[in-house]
């Protein structure tokens, strides 16, 4: 037993106030429980997991704190120790039970505890239930022992606390069993709705009598989740095909198909009989046939949606059109960059519509190249639209308009389309494209995340840059929005107006707006040296090499950079490391990549994340060196504690959205075109020079001497961590409203 002296005292002073809980204690439990030596084993089983427990805070005391609350701490305190001890007593001195049922009830408390040990920091069980858990406990054993139903003690119970009582394993032959099952599945349907979530408990136990219920739920919240589901070749999967609903029933037939997959994004349209299979079958194995049909079913559904008739499968059909966008025409024109024949270069999207190439663009943002939205796309798709901006935005009726005018902003195209618009008529009038960039910046707070809000803050640097008074403009806007959200006691809105507003007083240095201060994040001008470094004093760096054809003279470059007396380089058949021999301790850990399609370097990148990982090795700054669609690779391995993650592309709002996620405090520097090794190299050198010398990283002077550095055409297009304000904007957002809302 754990002694409970002191909490026994505690009990006694509390008598007056608790008349019942004194009775119920009544002894000190473990001082007068002798229990005989062939049952001592198993009251010493009890005892480790009161002892885990309390040791589950944190803290090595006889205390049990996982609130704020110090009186609340105290009775789960009470019911770990006290209470714990006094039902083994109860159970020891049972005289109904023979030796084996006191075994088999000191066995199933072990169980109990040992489950909420486990669980409650996972946040799998409420801590704060303890003692309603094992008064549960209590009271179905009693039930236990008289053979009677615990199906309404379950039933009684939160869904945690009811998987808690029946991890004890008592109760697996009680009457009441298989009752409990499905009272917990159905507790746990009542508060999970994600559609995977469903389908998983589902294929666990696919003999429930709701189950077809069920089913449709979770299919009519993600038919491509129940796509998923169906493909399998298990008990589910055979389930799922036989219920009688027309939506299960085509997904799931879709399933079974070897081309279901090219049918999938056209589900609406073929459950409304307005398309048949062979409508497909006749353009999915053209490329370009196929993705124009894939627009014009998406402007169809888009039409719908703006009628309040959303269709099935209206996101997973853009998703496929996003592919196949990026796949079939992006790709190709991003790697033919070196031809000087655009003829050439631009073949592919020569057959493309208007609304085609309006969605390549917007689709692919942070992947299509500077050169191939500037040099094919946007004149292509302004050429077929008469040079009339306002017809393309007709045309896809507005849709992701805003992501459209932050990329033209971004690629220094803006100033020609809004020029394309008509003239007004009316000097005192709005023109046609004045009301397109008031709407721009309107409405952000009924957006349904951060997106909208991100491509504003991230359009307004390259617009105060290149067009002033587009800039002063939007600058009024956003104060008139702030100020209607005020109004209308809009929290969204008031918070990101007021962001926006201070993200665009920063742009200019002469308002010397301190962000930090503004928002109460970490600091947006610096990262000290001493943010950088481990508890051994030593700055980790990570560098993500791609396989490439220009990946050997990358690796090369990388290796004469540090082959000099400040440095010592070595390397083994995976990874090259960069040690500092002067100066602070400094490491650098790069992967090999050989150019060839054999998966060497995500071989190469798997074993040393292992190493690091195995060695308790974090490094503090990540650098990618490979084109755009391979950022997704470095973000998902990269250290959670990045304070500066080099991306050399910028991926647009996604990636640093995911770069934050995975880093919140990250400073990102990003390019808005395709990095260039004469940009990269220098930055680096800079970098870890200033490391390796103990320097605090201060990014506006930093970013001065690097411009004396580069001499090449493309630097401006490289954006430092102060005027990233898409991913101050998240940063700010996030600590503003809370991490939970978006």
């Amino acid at each position: 037993m754990i002694s409970s002296t002191r909490y026994f005292i505690l009990l006694i002073s509390l008598l007056a106030f608790q008349p019942l809980l004194a009775q119920k204690a009544g002894t000190d439990c473990a001082k007068d429980l002798k229990p005989p030596k062939y049952r001592e084993l198993f009251h010493d089983y009890v005892d480790k997991q009161q002892k885990e427990i309390l040791r589950s805070d944190g803290r090595a005391d006889n205390d049990f704190k996982p609130s704020g609350d110090d009186d609340i701490n105290f009775r789960l305190t009470r019911g770990v120790v006290n209470d714990v001890d006094c039902l083994q007593f109860r159970i020891e001195k049972d005289s109904t039970l023979n030796d084996q049922a006191k075994k088999k009830y000191l066995r199933g408390l072990e169980n109990l505890l040992k489950y909420f040990v486990g669980n409650w920091r996972k946040n799998v069980v409420n801590a704060t239930e303890f003692p309603l858990i094992l008064d549960a406990y209590e009271t179905g054993m009693r039930r236990e022992i008289k053979g009677q139903s615990v199906e309404d003690i379950v039933s009684s119970l939160p869904y945690d606390a009811g998987l808690n009582l029946m991890s004890a394993k008592i109760f697996d032959e009680n009457p009441g069993s298989k009752a409990c099952q499905f009272i917990l599945l159905r507790k746990y349907f009542g508060l999970h709705t994600d559609p995977t979530a469903i389908f998983l408990k589902l294929r666990e136990n696919p003999d429930i009598p709701f189950l077809d219920s069920m089913i449709k739920v979770a299919a009519y919240r993600s038919p491509a989740t129940l796509y998923d589901f169906a493909a399998a070749g298990n008990k589910l999967a055979y389930a799922i095909r036989k219920v009688d609903d027309s939506l299960v029933k085509t997904v799931s037939e879709m399933a079974t198909l070897s081309a279901g997959r090219w049918y999938f994004p056209f589900l609406d349209n073929i459950l409304r009989k307005k398309m048949t299979r062979q409508e497909i079958d006749a353009v999915k194995d053209d490329s370009v046939k196929y993705y124009q049909l894939l627009v014009r079913t998406h402007l169809d559904y888009k039409q719908r949606a703006m009628n309040k008739d959303t269709a099935y499968g209206y996101e997973d059909l853009e998703e496929r059109m996003k592919k196949k966008a990026l796949e079939v025409f992006v790709n190709t024109i991003n790697a033919l960059h070196d031809l000087d024949d655009p003829a050439v270069r631009f073949k592919v999207i020569q057959p493309l519509s208007v609304e085609e190439l309006y969605y390549l663009a917007v689709l692919t943002d942070g992947t299509i190249y500077t050169s191939s939205f500037v040099k094919g796309v946007y004149p292509l798709m302004m050429q077929k639209a008469n040079l009339h901006g306002d017809s393309v935005l007709k045309l896809v009726l507005f849709d992701k308009y805003r992501k459209f005018i932050k990329m033209c902003a971004g690629y220094n195209t803006l100033t020609n389309f809004l020029g394309s618009f008509p003239v007004k008529k009316n000097a005192s009038e709005e023109s046609d494209a004045e009301k397109l960039m008031r709407a721009f910046v309107g409405k952000l707070e009924q957006s349904g995340g951060l997106e909208d809000g991100v491509d504003v803050a991230d359009s307004y640097a390259s617009i105060y840059e290149t067009i002033k008074p587009l800039a002063a403009q939007m600058m009024r806007n956003v104060k008139e929005n702030y100020q209607q959200n005020v109004r209308s006691n809009n929290k969204k809105g008031m918070v990101m107006y007021n962001l926006l507003y201070k993200l665009f007083l920063s742009a200019d240095n002469n308002n010397h707006i301190d962000l930090s201060k503004e928002f109460g994040i970490p600091p947006v001008y610096n990262v000290p040296f001493k943010d950088l470094t481990n508890d051994s004093g030593r700055v980790v760096i990570q560098m993500f090499f791609y396989n490439d054809k220009y990946v050997p003279g990358l690796v090369q470059g990388f290796v004469k950079m540090f082959s000099n007396r400040n440095w010592k380089v070595t390397s083994n058949d995976q990874w090259i490391t960069a040690t500092s021999v002067k100066g602070m301790p400094v490491t650098i850990y790069a992967n090999k990549a050989i150019a060839e399609e054999d998966g060497s370097d995500e071989k190469a990148q798997e074993t040393l994340d292992e190493y690091l990982e195995k060695n308790n090795i974090h490094p503090t700054v990540s650098i990618h060196r490979g084109h755009s669609y391979t950022a997704p690779y470095t973000i998902q391995q990269m250290s959670a504690i990045s304070r500066i993650v080099f991306l050399g592309s910028c991926g647009g709002y996604q990636i640093i959205h995911d770069v934050l996620e995975k880093a919140s405090d990250a400073h990102i520097i990003a390019s808005k075109q395709i990095g260039k090794t004469a940009v990269n190299e220098p930055f680096f050198q800079l970098l870890t020079e200033k490391i390796r010398n103990g320097s605090n990283i201060d990014w506006i002077p930093f970013w001065v001497e690097l411009e004396k550095k580069i001499k090449v055409e493309g630097f401006e297009d490289y954006i430092p961590p102060y005027k990233n304000l898409g991913a101050i904007f998240i940063k700010a957002y996030k600590i503003a409203m809370g991490p939970d809302e978006e």
